[in-house]
C-alpha cells in the first residue's frame, strides 16, 4: 500500500506490591549457617531493600525495565543462598495485588516475589510498546522489541514458576499475554516491511503470521475460564483482535493478488501472440476475498477508537480501488471466470519475531552479586566437579598436542632444518654491520695503511744498523783472533803470550757481551719475522676495508644459484613457514585453551543451580571449549600434509644446502678475517713500535761494545809488532806448515786491507824478475811476512818493551755471557780465511726490503742480556692471518702459514 495505516496495540495494567520484611530472617540465617556475623552484610541488605523500592515503584520507562530485571536477578541470587521458600528456614509472607480482581494475594515464597516482578517486567515492556506512535522506522523496532521482550518475560514465568499465586498469572493468562505480545511485535514487523516496500509475497506471509498469532489469542480469549477471570476486559480484547483478525487476512490476501499479478505479467508473456494471456482471474480472486475480508473488520470496528476507523477506511479505498480497476479490465478486455479462493495457493505465516529470553543471572544486567562472598558447600563441591571435567578436557587434548609434537620434532631434527637457516641469501646482498663499523673507522683515518708501512719500515732500517754492528764486532774479533795464531804459529807457543792478563780478560768480557747481544738480536730476529709476516697478511685486508663499499661487498663470497635451484629454495622456505606457523598456532591455542580453563569460575552459576540440574550445566559449561578444541583438531590434522610436503621439497633441496653451507662458510671466514685484521691494526703499530725502541737500545749498546772492540784489538795489534821484529833470522826451525800459512793481509782489519793481492811469494815460488836480496839482510820470506803488518812508524831497535798491566787501557766491566767457546790454539794447521761478506735476506713487505735474521741460533744460551729483551708478537697476530683471503682469489679456506727461512752467515772453515 501507499501508506502503512496504524492500529492500536494492547497493553497490561502492573501488579501492586505489599510488604517483604527479609532483612531479620536473611541475617538470623546467616549467623546460624555460615558462622559469620550478619552485620557484615548490612551494607548488601540495604541495597537489596534500596533495589526492591524502586522495583515496586517503578518508573515508566526502559530505566524502569532495567531495574525490574536487577532486582529479579539480585533475589535469584539470595535465593539460592538463603532458602526462602514455603516451609524453609527463612521464609517470610510476601504480599502482591492481583490485577484483574484487585485482591491482595500472600505466599510465604521468595518465588511469589520473583513472579511478580517478572509479571510487572512484561506489563511494563507492553506498555512502552504500545505507547509509541511507531510513525518512524525506529519507532517500529523500538515496539517491535518491547513486545518481544515482554513475551520473553511471560515465557520465562510460564515455564519457572508456579501458575497458584494468582489469577493474573495462571497459564491461560500467560498464553494469552504471549500471543498478544508476539502478534503484535509481528504487526511492527509488518508495518516495517510495507514501509520498506518488501516483496508481496513476503508481506502477505508477514501478515499471515499476524493472523496466526491473534487467532490463538482469541481462543484464549473465548475459553470461559479465561473470560471469567479477565472480567469485563475480555470482551474489548476479544473485540480488537477479531477486528485484525480480520484486518491483517485482508492486507496479505491483498498482496497474494499483487503477487499473482506480478507472477502471471512478468513471467507468464507469450511472444508468439500479440496479446498477452490473461493475469486478471487470480488477482480479482484475492482482491476479492481480501474485500470481503475487510468489510466484515469494518462490522467489527464499531465504537473503536477514530483511529481504528482512519485505518480501515484508507485500506478499503486502496483495494476497493484496485478491485474496481482489476474487474473493468476482465469484463470490457479478457472475459475470464474468476476462480473460488479455494482453487488458488494458500497463504503460509512467516514468524519473524521471538520472545526474547530472561537471564537472572546476566552480570551486565543484574549486577554483581551482593552476596557473593556467601557460598554455600553444595557449591564448592559441585565447583570441585567441575574443575575435574575441566581438567580431564585439557589432558585429552595435551596428550594429543603432546603426541603430535614429539612426531614433529624428530622429523625436524632428522632433517636438520630451520626456517631461518634455509633462505639466507639476504646475508650476501648486503655488508654486515660489524664491516660496516670497521669501514667506518677507516675512513677517519685514512692514512692507516701508510703509517703502518713507515713503522714496519722503521723498524727494518734500526734492525739492519744493528745487524751489521753485530757483524762488525764480530769480524774484528775475528781479525784479532786470527793475528793472535798466526804469531803463536810463527814463533812458536810462547810467542802469543806477548798480550797482558788484563786484555786476555777485557776481551773475553767483549765477546761474552758479543754473545749476548747475538743472541737477544737473534731472538728478536723472530718476532720481527712475525710482525712482517702479519703485516703481509694484513694489509690487504685493511686496503679493503678502507676502499670503497662496492669493493668490499665484491670481494664477499655469494653463491651461485641457477633457476631451478632459487625455486627449490624458494618451496623449502615456503613450507618451513608452514611449519612454523602451525607450531606458532598450536601454541597459541594451547595457551588459549589453558587461559580459558584457568579463568573458568562458575562457583556462582553453581550457587543458583540445582542439584538436579548439575549435569546439564556442566556439559552447557564445557561447550564453550568446543571452538577451541574444533581448532586445535584442524591444526593437529594438518600436520601429516605438511611433513609430506617438507619431504618432498627436501629431495630438491639437498643438492642447494651443501653448497650454500660452503658459501656460508666461506662468508664467515671472510668477514671474521676482516675483522681480525682491523683488531691486529693496533697491535701491529704497538709492536713495531716496541720492537723499534728495543733495536734502538741494542743498537746503542753495541755500537759501544764496537767501539771497545776496535780500541781493544788495535792495541793488541800493536803489542804484537815488537814480537814479530824480534822473530829469529833462521826460518827453517818455522813447522814446516808455516809455508801454508796465508800472507798477512788475511789478518788486517776490512778498513785496512787493499783491493787486491799484494803478499810477496813464500819460498819455492818462481825468482824468475825478483831482485836477491843482500846477504845481511834477513831472509826475503821473513821480510815479506813483517811487510804485511801494518806500519805506524819506524820499528823499534832492539828487543820489544813488555806491556805491563799498567799500560792496558781501563775497559768497563761487562756482564759475562755463558755460551761463548773460543777456538784451540793447538788446532791441526788451521787454513784462516777472510769472512765473505753475505747479503742480508729480506722479506718483501709492500714492495719495502726488510732484512731477515742472519745468525744461525747459537748452539747453548745460558743467559740473556741484562738490558735488552727481545719482544714477543701478540697472540691474535698468530691467530687472524689464517683467515686472511687475498684480494681478487677466491676463498677456499685459511690461507698457508709462511714457513720462516733462517739464513746463517757461512763460519770460517
Amino acid at each position: 500500500m501507499e501508506a502503512v495505516p496504524r492500529m492500536p496495540m494492547i497493553w497490561l495494567d502492573l501488579k501492586e506490591a505489599g510488604e517483604f520484611q527479609f532483612s531479620p530472617a536473611v541475617r538470623q540465617f546467616i549467623s546460624k549457617n555460615y558462622g559469620e556475623n550478619p552485620d557484615n552484610y548490612n551494607e548488601q541488605l540495604k541495597k537489596l531493600e534500596t533495589l526492591r523500592q524502586s522495583a515496586v515503584n517503578v518508573t515508566r520507562d526502559f530505566e524502569g525495565c532495567s531495574t525490574l530485571r536487577k532486582y529479579f536477578g539480585q533475589l535469584h541470587y539470595v535465593q539460592s543462598r538463603v532458602p526462602m521458600g514455603t516451609g524453609q528456614e527463612a521464609s517470610v509472607p510476601i504480599s502482591w495485588t492481583e490485577i484483574f480482581s484487585g485482591k491482595t494475594v500472600t505466599h510465604d515464597d521468595i518465588s511469589y516475589e520473583q513472579a511478580c516482578i517478572l509479571y510487572n517486567l512484561g506489563a511494563l515492556h507492553s506498555m512502552l510498546g504500545a505507547m509509541d506512535n511507531r510513525v518512524s522506522e525506529e519507532g517500529m523496532k523500538v515496539s517491535c522489541t518491547h513486545f518481544q521482550c515482554s513475551a520473553g518475560a511471560f515465557s520465562y514465568l510460564r515455564d519457572h514458576f508456579s501458575h497458584n499465586f494468582s489469577v493474573d498469572m495462571s497459564h491461560q493468562i500467560l498464553n494469552l499475554n504471549i500471543n498478544l505480545m508476539l502478534g503484535q511485535a509481528q504487526e511492527c514487523l509488518l508495518e516495517k516491511s510495507m514501509l520498506d516496500n518488501r516483496k508481496s509475497f513476503l508481506v502477505a506471509r508477514i501478515s499471515a503470521q499476524v493472523v496466526d498469532y491473534y487467532k490463538e489469542a482469541c481462543r484464549a480469549l473465548e475459553n470461559s475460564e479465561t473470560a471469567s477471570m479477565l472480567g469485563k476486559i475480555q470482551k474489548d480484547w476479544k473485540k480488537l483482535v477479531q477486528m485484525k483478525i480480520y484486518y491483517f487476512a485482508s492486507i496479505a490476501h491483498l498482496h497474494m493478488g499483487k503477487q499473482a499479478e506480478e507472477q502471471q505479467k512478468y513471467g507468464d508473456w507469450l511472444n508468439v501472440s500479440m496479446c498477452p494471456t490473461s493475469y486478471s482471474s487470480p488477482f480479482l480472486a484475492y482482491l476479492q476475498s481480501s474485500l470481503d475480508k475487510l468489510t466484515e473488520a469494518i462490522k467489527l470496528a464499531k465504537g473503536q477508537p477514530d483511529s481504528v476507523q482512519d485505518a480501515l477506511r484508507f485500506t478499503m479505498d486502496v483495494i476497493g480501488g484496485k478491485f474496481n480497476s482489476a474487474k473493468k479490465d476482465n469484463d470490457f478486455i479478457y472475459h475470464e471466470t474468476v476462480p473460488s479462493l479455494e482453487t488458488l495457493a494458500s497463504v503460509k505465516g512467516a514468524p519473524l519475531v521471538k520472545a526474547l529470553p530472561v537471564n537472572p543471572t546476566d552480570p551486565s544486567v543484574t549486577g554483581p552479586d551482593l552476596f557473593a562472598k556467601l557460598v554455600p558447600m553444595a557449591a564448592h563441591e559441585a565447583s570441585s566437579l567441575y574443575s575435574e571435567e575441566k581438567a580431564k578436557l585439557l589432558r585429552d587434548i595435551m596428550t594429543k598436542i603432546d603426541s603430535k609434537n614429539e612426531t614433529l620434532e624428530q622429523f625436524m631434527d632428522s632433517l636438520g632444518l630451520e626456517p631461518e637457516s634455509v633462505d639466507n641469501l639476504d646475508m650476501y646482498s648486503h655488508i654486515p654491520p660489524v664491516l660496516m663499523e670497521k669501514c667506518a673507522a677507516l675512513s677517519v683515518r685514512p692514512d692507516t695503511v701508510k703509517s703502518l708501512v713507515q713503522s714496519m719500515q722503521g723498524l727494518s732500517g734500526v734492525f739492519t744498523d744493528v745487524e751489521s754492528s753485530l757483524r762488525e764486532i764480530r769480524d774484528v774479533l775475528e781479525e784479532d783472533e786470527a793475528g793472535r795464531r798466526a804469531l803463536q804459529q810463527a814463533g812458536g807457543p810462547p810467542a802469543g803470550d806477548v798480550h797482558p792478563a788484563a786484555q786476555a780478560q777485557a776481551l773475553a768480557e767483549i765477546r761474552r757481551d758479543l754473545e749476548k747481544y747475538m743472541e737477544a738480536h737473534e731472538k728478536a730476529s723472530f718476532t720481527n719475522t712475525e710482525l712482517h709476516r702479519a703485516m703481509n697478511l694484513h694489509i690487504s685486508n685493511l686496503r679493503l676495508l678502507g676502499g670503497p663499499l662496492e669493493s668490499l661487498k665484491e670481494a664477499l663470497p655469494r653463491p651461485q644459484l641457477s633457476e631451478d635451484e632459487v625455486a627449490g629454495l624458494q618451496c623449502m622456505k615456503r613450507i618451513l613457514g608452514k611449519v612454523q606457523e602451525m607450531r606458532e598456532q598450536r601454541n597459541s591455542l594451547e595457551k588459549q585453551l589453558r587461559d580459558l580453563i584457568q579463568q573458568d569460575d562458575i562457583t556462582s552459576t553453581l550457587v543458583t543451580t540445582e542439584r538436579a540440574d548439575m549435569k546439564r550445566t556442566f556439559e552447557e559449561q564445557l561447550k564453550k571449549y568446543e571452538q577451541v578444541k574444533v581448532y586445535i583438531e584442524q591444526n593437529l590434522a594438518a600436520q601429516e600434509n605438511i611433513l609430506k610436503a617438507l619431504t618432498e621439497a627436501n629431495v630438491q633441496y639437498a643438492s642447494v644446502r651443501k653448497g650454500l653451507s660452503q658459501t656460508e662458510q666461506q662468508w664467515n671466514a671472510t668477514v671474521h678475517g676482516l675483522v681480525g685484521s682491523y683488531e691486529a691494526y693496533e697491535d701491529l703499530m704497538k709492536k713495531s713500535q716496541e720492537g723499534k725502541e728495543f733495536y734502538d737500545d741494542l743498537e746503542a749498546k753495541a755500537s759501544r761494545l764496537l767501539e771497545r772492540a776496535k780500541t781493544l784489538c788495535e792495541t793488541r795489534a800493536e803489542d804484537r809488532k815488537p814480537a814479530l821484529e824480534n822473530l829469529p833470522p833462521d826460518m827453517s826451525s818455522f813447522p814446516t806448515s808455516a809455508a801454508r800459512l796465508p800472507g798477512a793481509e788475511a789478518f788486517l782489519p776490512s778498513m785496512h786491507n787493499p783491493g787486491g793481492s799484494s803478499s810477496l811469494p813464500w819460498p819455492g815460488a818462481p825468482a824468475a824478475g825478483l831482485a836477491r836480496f843482500p846477504a845481511h839482510l834477513p831472509p826475503p820470506e821473513l821480510l815479506a811476512r813483517i811487510a804485511q803488518f801494518p806500519s805506524h812508524g819506524p820499528l823499534p831497535r832492539g828487543p820489544l818493551p813488555q806491556m805491563t798491566a799498567q799500560m792496558l787501557p781501563q775497559l768497563p766491566n761487562q756482564a759475562a755471557a755463558s755460551g761463548y767457546r773460543p777456538g784451540h790454539a793447538q788446532a791441526p794447521h788451521p787454513v784462516l780465511v777472510a769472512p765473505t761478506p753475505v747479503r742480508p735476506s729480506t722479506a718483501t713487505v709492500d714492495s719495502n726490503q726488510v732484512p731477515l735474521p742472519s745468525y744461525a741460533p747459537t748452539p747453548q744460551h745460558h743467559g740473556v742480556p741484562a738490558a735488552s729483551t727481545g719482544y714477543t708478537l701478540p697472540p691474535q697476530m698468530g691467530t687472524y692471518p689464517q683467515f686472511m683471503p687475498r684480494p681478487g682469489m677466491p676463498v677456499q679456506g685459511p690461507p698457508p702459514q709462511p714457513q720462516l727461512q733462517k739464513h746463517p752467515y757461512a763460519q770460517p772453515m
